[in-house]
């Protein structure tokens, strides 16, 4: 069965092998899926996006996010959602973006992933819908669910093979990889690196939202210092590199994290994680065999100066065995063909190849 899927990002991230974003990373991955196996993958993003598939561009407003740039981002999306289903037989959209419903098509099948607590959406979205399937993406995120609500079992997020082929010769550096936002807690690292005495390199990037500059201007920067470095967005082969040869990978995060994208690519690498116990990362983690589960500053502290007696080969492997990009991806294929089936009844055939 060969499929048509239209996969939409959330509008202000770029999409790529070298995205920031978990979710945009996981829409990256599924459109390579897509294309290697036969099916046609058509995607919009906004400007600066990558896709191996057609690539529908969004234009990216300039200056600050605010509540009227949204409205009208929006606004164009949905133009841009309405022209791609008029002009091809799309058997499937399939939504990343944490604002999805401010865009949601109004016919077409549609499976929205829920990359982020439930309770950042909406309520409504949880009531059931003809065309709208929705899934979480760990088995702690899933059971957040409203009551009553109806979810797709919960499919694990996956990492690239060649996370899993990288080796380098580990140095002394502990690695944050994230957004810069303050429930992402990177102050917090900087202040464990700092009483552990072992340098801390940040990779990530700062979005246009005044939140976002304020806690980075405010919290993050004077924290800085010759061994502690931002780095900005890193591209994906500088970012294996680092995150192969680091001592540890620090997740700070302050809210329940759905799954931690870049715990896993750590792990992956064979670079054990040190985080707090919020949300999936005690899935993720297994306390003192990959990593650390730590409840404060200094516990992380000295997590990060234990990190170096784990076993990177045992990382790797624990990381592969639940994360495996083979794994996401052919649970992903099945569950589009499940959706393209089961509304073929109701929209146009599904066509065969």
């Amino acid at each position: 069965m060969a499929l048509t899927v239209l996969s939409v990002a959330y509008p202000f991230a770029p999409v790529g092998p070298d995205a920031v974003g978990g979710a945009e990373q996981v829409l990256s991955a599924l459109d390579r899926a897509l294309v290697r196996n036969g099916h046609r993958s058509i995607a919009i993003a906004c400007e600066g996006s990558r896709a191996a598939g057609e690539l529908v561009p969004l234009p990216l407003p300039g200056g600050t996010i605010d509540d009227l740039v949204r409205k009208q981002t929006w606004a164009k999306l949905r133009g841009l959602i309405g022209e791609v289903l008029a002009r091809e037989p799309v058997d499937l959209v399939h939504m990343h973006g944490i604002d999805f419903h401010a865009y949601l098509p109004e016919e077409a099948p549609t499976l929205a992933t829920l990359h982020l607590p439930l309770d950042w959406y909406p309520d409504w979205i949880f009531e059931r819908r003809m065309n709208l399937w929705l899934h979480c993406v760990s088995a702690a995120q899933h059971k957040t669910a409203p009551e009553g609500a109806t979810l797709l079992p919960p499919i694990p997020n996956g990492v690239p093979r060649e996370l899993f082929e990288t080796r380098c010769r580990k140095r002394d550096h502990a690695i944050v990889l994230s957004r810069i936002c303050p429930e992402k807690g990177i102050h917090l690292a900087m202040e464990a690196c700092g009483l552990a005495g072992q340098p801390l390199l940040i990779g990530g990037q700062v979005f246009p939202y005044e939140e976002h500059e304020r806690y980075f201007r405010e919290q993050v920067v004077p924290l800085l210092a010759p061994t502690r470095r931002f780095l900005g967005p890193l591209g994906f082969h500088r970012k294996r590199r680092l995150l192969a040869s680091a001592r540890c990978a620090i997740v700070p995060s302050l809210v329940a994290e759905t799954s931690s994208l870049t715990a896993i690519e750590a792990l992956a690498c064979g670079t054990p994680v040190i985080a707090f116990p919020h949300g999936a990362l005690p899935e993720v983690i297994e306390h003192g065999r990959t990593g650390f589960i730590v409840k404060d500053v200094p516990d992380m502290a000295r997590a990060i100066a234990a990190a170096s007696s784990l076993d990177p080969e045992v990382c790797r492997k624990a990381a592969w065995e639940r994360f495996s990009p083979d794994l996401m991806e052919q649970r992903y294929l099945s569950l589009y063909r499940e959706i393209a089936l089961a509304a073929a009844p109701m929209h146009a055939p599904v066509r065969n190849g």
